[in-house]
């Protein structure tokens, strides 16, 4: 005979129990999850501490998946120099050739420079990079952008530090954990960036668009003088990061600025370096900051 399909738990004490127990357990389940979702959306630095421990417990697998990528990209750019090595080997003699040339320019710019500067008692102080790392996560499909590090302030990496590549700048760090830390990167739609135009010094701030591209906004509004090609560097405005680091690349002009592509995408690269704040004063007021906000969306009903 089949099996009845009616699962009431009918007179059994222990049935009845069971499915009590469950209800409850769901119900206090989706309670928790509704605080959770609340208390992160109020406070977002309440869980920094969960976010720190996750990271530092994925660390050592997003370092073996940074250097395991590197290694790909490797034997990929090998593969593909071996079938293109004729044409590619072209154009590096041409390359070199222009290099040269601008090398010699560059290195006579830089030594009237050099006298220009002595003549007026100008002295830059030497920036040492605090810490050199992995790049060993980021967000893939988010409106937000951040990346980790395995990099904390057991290394000297502190909140409000820049972090760059070779090729341009990254973003900054938001949180320190003891060997890992979460940067912000210059394409989130939070992060803005003041640069400068390299040719001619034209200001300007880059910011994040939410879907990995950035955008160069003019801060003096007229006549729009970017054009494709146009490369962008920090300014040093607002002490926060050092002057002339490569930033964006204009690719399409608008009305008020221009959308580009950034100098270095952190999906290209494995190594990072953190270097100091360009002035102490503006880590210190960031901090301060971040300290603020955290206070003040605790004290908000």
């Amino acid at each position: 005979m089949a099996r009845s399909q009616d699962r009431r738990p009918g007179y059994s004490r222990r049935a009845q129990y069971g499915v009590f127990t469950g209800y409850v357990i769901a119900i206090l389940g989706v309670v928790a999850g509704v605080v959770v979702l609340v208390v992160s959306l109020i406070n977002p630095d309440a869980f920094s501490f969960a976010r720190s421990a996750a990271a530092e417990v994925a660390r050592p697998m997003g370092k073996a998946g940074a250097a395991g990528r590197a290694g790909g990209q490797g034997v990929f750019a090998a593969v593909g120099a071996y079938f293109k090595a004729g044409q590619q080997n072209a154009e590096l003699r041409r390359e070199v050739e222009a290099a040269r040339a601008q090398a010699i320019s560059a290195q006579a710019l830089a030594d009237e420079n050099r006298r220009l500067k002595a003549l007026l008692g100008i002295v830059e102080p030497a920036r040492k990079p605090v810490a050199t790392a992995h790049l060993i996560g980021s967000t893939a499909e988010s409106t937000r952008r951040f990346a980790v590090i395995d990099a904390g302030f057991a290394d000297g990496v502190r909140a409000g530090q820049p972090v760059r590549a070779a090729s341009g700048l990254i973003g900054r760090v938001i949180e320190a954990g003891p060997r890992t830390a979460r940067v912000l990167l210059i394409t989130d739609p939070e992060n803005v960036v003041p640069v400068r135009r390299a040719s001619d010094g034209l200001s300007a701030f880059v910011q994040g668009a939410s879907d990995g591209r950035i955008d160069i906004r003019l801060i003096n509004m007229g006549v729009n003088p970017i054009k494709a090609g146009d490369v962008f560097v920090t300014s040093g405005s607002g002490g926060l990061y050092p002057p002339g680091i490569p930033v964006a690349v204009a690719t399409s002009a608008h009305r008020d600025g221009a959308t580009g592509h950034l100098a270095a995408d952190p999906a290209d690269h494995v190594y990072v370096v953190v270097e100091q704040a360009f002035s102490p004063q503006a880590r210190a007021d960031l901090e301060r900051l971040i300290e603020d906000g955290a206070k003040t969306a605790v004290d908000v009903p």
